[in-house]
């Protein structure tokens, strides 16, 4: 059960932002259904509730739409260099989040006129991506995996293809060859990072992504080609080789965990909703409204941490300290109810948050290349196995351990099966 009274205790870290009926951000009710917990957090607190993070690390959660977007316009107010964080003293080196929070040289961790130059060199390195191929790249992809289960009529589409095409597509994107055991040690490494199970070490899984990618941009700095990498390296702005690494880092990240769950929410939606079920087959009309739908709904990223506080101010009216942590609550965002009166949450356009919003959402045009392998991941696949169905009852899926990624922890369908 999450615990929705527990208040920072009389020892409660310097600068506690939290009062009593701060809300420790996990637990399972939590994990399956987040939406029920924003609610509550809304009604008892408004736009900005208090909540603890692991280890009872104290933090702000941004429900609100306005507010959220309000915090991501605002650098000058809400900053993105966590040094400044007042709880640096009481973070262990083991935290769980330090791979989130940490400062690193990253186009993350960047500010003002830094920011920019990193995130251009990162903008026109992606838009040397040519969409059309990425997408016949990522058909070429998608049947591959398809014909190693279509025989079987019956699969596990979580690991056997939503996670496969996106980390496949993303190496190849940035001039790693998609197959072998290196880019599988990396998909896994970048799961535990980003959402680590029981067991798992995210900081020693963070340094084997680094690790791999500092070998990448060694390769290509010796021998250059038509990707990614290559782009950033010979870019005028003279990018260091770790502030590289450490921006591919980000941009493979946020092309595979996110885009994974994000096709796999997708196809959950399609296979379980009977506004979909007349005409899923190879409905594009159909799979572009249900990949919308769940940016609105299920997003992928759920919460992203975080801005923080470059001085005492305000927010929803909440006294927000100097080095306070603020985490994005973009899912709760986008359900807002006062941007969807009357409890009526539509996909009708694009106005959500799930690339977050202000100078450091996610760059263009990287929205639009992971639409491309998203859709042509779902089409694809309804277009090869037109007769998918979930193999087991709707409610029978579970959803992963989770307060920062929204994703199904499988998705087990059954077909007729197809004779290669």
């Amino acid at each position: 059960m999450t615990d929705t009274g527990t208040p920072c205790a009389d020892a409660a870290p310097p600068g506690c932002p939290a009062h009593a009926g701060a809300v420790r951000l996990g637990g399972l009710e939590y994990q399956q259904t987040p939406s029920q917990l924003y609610r509550t957090l809304r009604r008892e607190h408004g736009a900005v509730a208090p909540v603890l993070l692991d280890g009872d690390i104290p933090a702000w959660l941004v429900l609100g739409y306005s507010e959220v977007g309000y915090v991501t316009s605002h650098d000058e107010l809400f900053a993105r260099d966590s040094r400044r964080w007042n709880q640096w003293p009481n973070i262990p080196p083991d935290w769980p989040l330090l791979p989130f929070v940490g400062h690193q040289p990253s186009v993350l961790f960047t500010e003002g006129e830094e920011h920019r130059r990193r995130a251009g060199v990162i903008t026109e390195a992606l838009e040397g991506v040519d969409q059309f191929e990425l997408a016949r790249d990522c058909r070429h992809i998608a049947d591959q995996l398809i014909a190693a289960f279509s025989g079987s009529g019956q699969a596990e589409l979580m690991s056997a293809y939503a996670h496969a095409l996106p980390m496949r597509a993303a190496v190849q994107m940035c001039g790693m060859p998609h197959a072998g055991t290196d880019t599988q040690q990396l998909m896994d490494d970048l799961r535990i990072s980003l959402d680590a199970a029981e067991g798992d070490d995210p900081v020693a899984a963070y340094g084997r992504v680094g690790a791999r990618l500092a070998r990448l941009v060694k390769e290509k700095r010796e021998r250059p080609g038509p990707d990614v990498t290559s782009r950033m390296l010979l870019h005028p702005a003279g990018l260091t080789d770790e502030e590289i690494v450490q921006d591919l880092v980000s941009i493979i990240a946020a092309a595979q965990q996110p885009t994974a769950n994000w096709i796999g929410n997708t196809l959950r939606l399609l296979l379980t909703d009977e506004r979909f079920a007349l005409n899923v087959s190879g409905g594009r009309l159909s799979v572009g409204e249900a990949l919308n739908e769940v940016l609105w709904l299920d997003t992928p990223t759920q919460n992203f941490i975080g801005r923080w506080a470059v001085r005492d101010t305000q927010l929803g009216g909440r006294r927000i300290r100097a080095g306070d942590c603020l985490v994005l609550g973009l899912a709760a965002a986008n359900t807002d109810p006062q941007i969807w009166p009357e409890a009526h949450v539509g996909a009708e356009n694009s106005a959500h948050l799930s690339f977050s919003n202000g100078e450091h959402r996610c760059p263009y045009p990287a929205p639009l290349l992971a639409d491309v392998i998203a859709r042509t991941a779902v089409e694809t696949l309804l277009e090869r196995l037109p007769d998918l169905v979930l193999a087991v009852e709707p409610e029978e899926l579970t959803w992963r351990p989770s307060i920062w990624m929204r994703g199904l922890t499988a998705l087990p369908v059954e077909f007729t099966p197809v004779v290669q």
